[in-house]
């Protein structure tokens, strides 16, 4: 980590584009905006861009403006994020979610520096912005899969950086938690034994998963010394039934459903990366949903909860299972009869989509 702090504080007085890569929740829009801070630019906007929260055309609106009268809701005309970010810092998180038809206009951008908002006839203007992107995913992998482009990777990955899991340098995890209970709730104590449940937990949430058990732990309210009972029960390890016998075998997707729900494995790393890699079938994907669902009595909001995942991950999950054919009809799972009805049924305001 010291290692990548020097290389982080070198590449931000350099105009460079940087790539950070890492798993969810090992802070790399915290590095992000280290490199902008330490650079010339610290005085200009920081600008944020989650690339996976917006579909196709609400991105490229979103970058690059829109003219009024562009689309059904353009009521006026609208600055895109790279010219806010002008003079300083755009960051593209979750770069590798981007559609093709993004990554080439991203490209253009790389190249030319030229904006052209939607619905505009000509460039708007040329606009200096440093470029920060990250993400989770393997883009090398997907260069080699045909999803993302090569020459878009080269651009990007000017200055490469990777932010190791937690769980790979378990030194950092006593003193981030001990940062975070000062700033959190500083009344807090912890026994010996409970610093040990935690610091042997392999964390697979990262930092961001540390942050939320001590806001957890804060929460509810202790006036005494905690001890290891009183941390998150999943820490403590999971209770795995193992079949009897004559019992069917346990399913993998079984197997990873008990692990995602005890917070021994994430979705967007363990499920998201897998079918990706199409190392995990469309049959089982909707399996493992159906799973959720059952749990979540056939909410999809109630699902994210399931998953261990964020609200702010609604859209996205969403977006992913209907781009790929895997969502669920959550209409049995509020029923008492769970028989009948299509498989393809998501949340009203996405049913157009799984139509296509």
């Amino acid at each position: 980590m010291q290692t990548l702090s020097e290389t982080a504080t070198r590449a931000a007085v350099r105009n460079t584009k940087v790539l950070i890569t890492g798993e969810s929740g090992v802070g790399k829009d915290v590095l992000a905006r280290f490199i902008h801070a330490q650079s010339t630019r610290a005085m200009r906007p920081f600008i944020a861009v989650n690339c996976a929260g917006l579909a196709e055309t609400l991105l490229e609106s979103e970058l690059f403006g829109h003219m009024k009268g562009s689309f059904t809701g353009a009521y006026r005309d609208k600055l895109g994020k790279l010219e806010l970010a002008d003079r300083g810092t755009i960051f593209l998180d979750e770069v590798g979610e981007m559609t093709p038809r993004m990554q080439a206009l991203l490209l253009r951008f790389l190249e030319s520096g030229e904006v052209q908002p939607v619905g505009g006839e000509s460039v708007h203007r040329r606009v200096d912005a440093r470029v920060i992107a990250a993400t989770n995913r393997d883009l090398e992998k997907m260069t080699a899969a045909g999803t993302f482009r090569e020459d878009l990777l080269y651009r990007i990955r000017v200055v490469h950086l990777h932010v190791p899991p937690l769980r790979d340098r378990t030194e950092d995890i006593r003193p981030l938690l001990t940062h975070f209970l000062k700033r959190i709730d500083p009344t807090i104590t912890l026994a010996d034994d409970a610093w040990r449940v935690l610091e042997s937990y392999h964390w697979p949430g990262n930092i961001r998963e540390l942050q939320n058990v001590v806001e957890q732990l804060s929460a509810a309210g202790h006036e005494r010394e905690l001890g290891p009972s009183d941390m998150p029960a999943y820490m403590r390890g999971p209770v795995m039934l193992r079949p009897r016998a004559g019992e069917r075998r346990r399913d993998r997707m079984d197997e990873l459903f008990d692990r995602l729900t005890a917070g021994n494995a994430t979705f967007w790393r363990d499920v998201y990366e897998t079918f990706m890699d199409r190392d995990m079938t469309r049959a089982e994907l909707r399996h493992l949903i159906s799973r959720g669902l059952t749990v979540a009595e056939g909410s999809y909001r109630d699902l994210l909860k399931v998953f261990r995942l964020p609200g702010s991950d609604y859209k996205r999950l969403l977006n992913f299972l209907v781009r790929h054919g895997c969502a669920v009809d959550f209409r049995p799972f509020r029923t008492k009869n769970a028989g009948g009805g299509p498989t393809n049924v998501v949340p009203h305001s996405f049913g157009h989509h799984a139509a296509r």
